[in-house]
């Protein structure tokens, strides 16, 4: 809903939120819902743009649950008799606690996770009963059909219907228009207005001249930095000027500004980013609409990764696909020239997910043999065809070594299988340390891959319980400041479990809203 100030009262708000993404509308919604009569959200994106990076995503949200039974109530796309043939294992606390630190390689703060963690389950079931999210279980991304039964992996089994992002987003836009949310886009904030220590209001440029707005609350949800490139460059080095921007152009570290000019403390992994394998045909400095998440290249696990000189650079079975895909696009980036070749075999492309790899979303480069494969990558930036196709054979001599050891040894891609490159007679300097099987039934299939930047993991020091902005003078809250989404830092240090975004967004998004209903209250 757009709306035009023309009075002194049409300025005056309950609450403000800036970005109209997932967790800015968990926010407003909330924050409605507590008491606030007048909440306004404001974005400097046009009105396509809405729903800032939660648009693109495939609508994973994380959360602790008990097993089947406790997740089938909230999904839409499991009767009776299919639920009979899904086995899903209890997710606990202490199973997303310890991936989440595990992940981080134990920086990330202990409280602000335990937020997260504690508050998932109940976030989820709210998305589900008050915005109306429309759940699946995510069984084209988080689970293989194996004897007959969906087997789920990794921790995370829920999706959302309606090509994932765009079903959430369209959700909160139907929730937030019903709760009589006003959201005004082409509005930049551009200063937090403070008076004796406290927030009073938001300084934005509409329609070409400068407003203040009046609210005792602004919840900061406008993402991180991703979208700069000299603010890229500045953080996470000069390489990463040339990463593809997954989601919206509009994450340009807005939020981090308006905050510090105020006072408050930055925390987190300024180096570090949620970066993925990505299209290398996909545009530069933007997501699109359309394909959105389609671009993502997450069949890794299957096969291998060989950059421009013919050489493997990651275990491709470290772990889950949803424990390495946000790290892999680092390794990436770090490779020459920035992009790398997945290479796939016959016997597994049958498994790649067709929203990924089907012959209209990417660019298929096939060959009977692994020789003719490397000449054709001669033409994609392929540099040493000799190298690809000698890492390929020592490759597959290495899985034929296993399975000559250890022939009771079962591929399994719903299990980390143990299925490895390393055995007594032969092992690779860098293993692949689960589904390991050999490349040799053609035709093989080539895709060029690059970085894809997500968001960034460095942002604004928060009250864990409140989502209040931390001042960096005080050490205490500001009063009035408020944080949710890709804008807390302290959360995701170097790697994040997938599907944890969504979810922490959603848990901040609704503590910052009550407490700014408290405010409000007060105010009145």
């Amino acid at each position: 809903m757009s709306a035009n100030a023309t009075t002194t009262s049409d300025f005056d708000f309950d609450c403000i939120v800036v970005g109209s993404g997932h967790a800015g509308s968990c926010a407003a919604l909330a924050a409605h819902d507590a008491g606030c009569k007048r909440v306004l959200i404001v974005d400097k994106c046009p009105p396509e743009w809405v729903g800032g990076n939660g648009y693109f995503t495939a609508g994973a949200h994380r959360t602790v649950h008990g097993g089947l039974q406790d997740l089938l109530p909230i999904v839409t796309n499991v009767s009776p008799d299919a639920a009979k043939n899904i086995d899903m294992d209890p997710y606990t606390a202490d199973d997303f606690t310890r991936d989440i630190m595990r992940l981080g390689e134990g920086r990330p703060d202990p409280q602000v996770v335990k937020a997260v963690v504690d508050g998932s389950r109940d976030a989820v079931g709210w998305l589900r009963e008050r915005v109306g999210v429309p759940f699946i279980f995510s069984f084209h991304r988080q689970a293989y059909l194996v004897n007959g039964r969906q087997v789920f992996w990794g921790g995370l089994a829920l999706g959302v219907d309606h090509d994932g992002g765009k079903g959430l987003i369209a959700a909160h836009g139907a929730a937030l228009e019903a709760a009589g949310i006003e959201t005004w886009f082409d509005t930049p904030a551009t200063e937090i207005a403070v008076e004796g220590g406290s927030i009073v209001g938001l300084v934005v440029s509409r329609g070409g001249k400068a407003k203040t707005l009046r609210s005792p609350a602004v919840v900061l949800a406008c993402g991180g930095f991703e979208s700069s490139r000299a603010l890229r460059s500045q953080y996470l080095g000069p390489d990463w000027e040339r990463a593809k921007v997954r989601g919206t152009p509009y994450n340009t570290g807005d939020g981090l500004l308006l905050a510090q000019r105020v006072g408050a403390r930055l925390t987190g992994d300024f180096k570090g980013c949620h970066s993925t394998c990505w299209d290398a045909n996909a545009p530069d400095d933007r997501g699109d609409r359309v394909l959105s998440n389609q671009f993502t290249k997450s069949g890794y696990p299957l096969g291998l990764m060989l950059n421009a000189r013919g050489v493997r650079f990651v275990d491709e079975g470290e772990d889950f696909r949803n424990y390495t895909y946000a790290k892999f696009g680092r390794e990436i980036m770090a490779q020459p020239g920035g992009y790398a070749f997945q290479v796939y075999d016959s016997t597994v492309v049958p498994w790649l997910r067709k929203e990924e790899y089907a012959d209209d979303v990417v660019e298929k480069i096939w060959a009977d043999t692994i020789e003719e494969l490397a000449a054709k990558l001669l033409e994609k930036g392929l540099e040493d065809k000799d190298a690809f196709v000698h890492s390929i054979t020592r490759y597959n001599d290495a899985t034929r070594a296993f399975k000559a050891e250890k022939a009771d040894a079962r591929w399994d891609p719903a299990v980390k299988d143990g299925v490895s490159t390393q055995s007594s007679s032969l092992k690779l300097d860098l293993p692949k340390s689960n589904w390991a099987l050999p490349l040799e039934n053609g035709p093989f299939l080539a895709v060029k891959v690059t970085c894809g930047i997500t968001f960034t993991f460095g942002g604004l020091a928060i009250d864990p319980e409140t989502a209040g902005v931390i001042s960096g003078a005080t050490g205490k809250p500001i009063r009035g400041l408020f944080c949710t989404g890709e804008l807390v830092g302290g959360l995701f240090y170097s790697n994040y479990p997938g599907g944890s975004g969504l979810t922490g967004g959603a848990v901040f998004g609704r503590k910052a809203g009550q407490e700014a209903a408290k405010l409000a209250k007060e105010a009145a």
